[in-house]
């Protein structure tokens, strides 16, 4: 008997990662960021003075993508760039108060969102839910 895509594991943990994803944009949308955008304003809320590079793999994205993201918020008074003191070729990104401000709002809206997700699950089966993506993770990491 052939399987059904939609039996497939991976079909069932992209199609959770999706409506995660999907329903942050949506919330984040309010506030005028995107999900790349919002993460980035996290990595330097709490750890300010940080590279693109930093940054892009922080955020899991390109170094390409994340120029853009930061040439973006950037643009919207959000973000300052400036030599890092310790490399003058590399820039490095700060929140400014709007960033700040924006960055504790938007955060609070995605955390909105997880604990929908979270509510779903009591105690038990959120530990579970944890620990068995944590396991996905190792294992796929894993190069035998």
């Amino acid at each position: 008997m052939t399987e059904k895509m939609s039996d497939r594991l991976g079909h069932a943990i992209k199609r959770a990662e999706q409506a995660l994803i999907g329903e942050k944009s949506r919330v984040l949308r309010t506030v005028d960021l995107t999900v790349p955008q919002y993460v980035t304003l996290l990595a330097l809320q709490q750890s300010t003075g940080m590279s693109g590079a930093q940054l892009a793999r922080e955020g899991m994205v390109t170094p390409q993508t994340m120029t853009t993201i930061l040439t973006n918020l950037e643009a919207k008074g959000l973000i300052t760039r400036e030599p890092s003191s310790v490399h003058q070729k590399v820039l490095v990104a700060r929140l400014t108060r709007s960033g700040r401000a924006l960055a504790k709002k938007a955060d609070a809206l995605a955390r909105g969102v997880e604990q929908r997700l979270a509510d779903a699950f009591d105690d038990a089966e959120r530990a579970q839910l944890r620990e068995l993506l944590e396991r996905s993770t190792a294992v796929l990491r894993r190069t035998d």
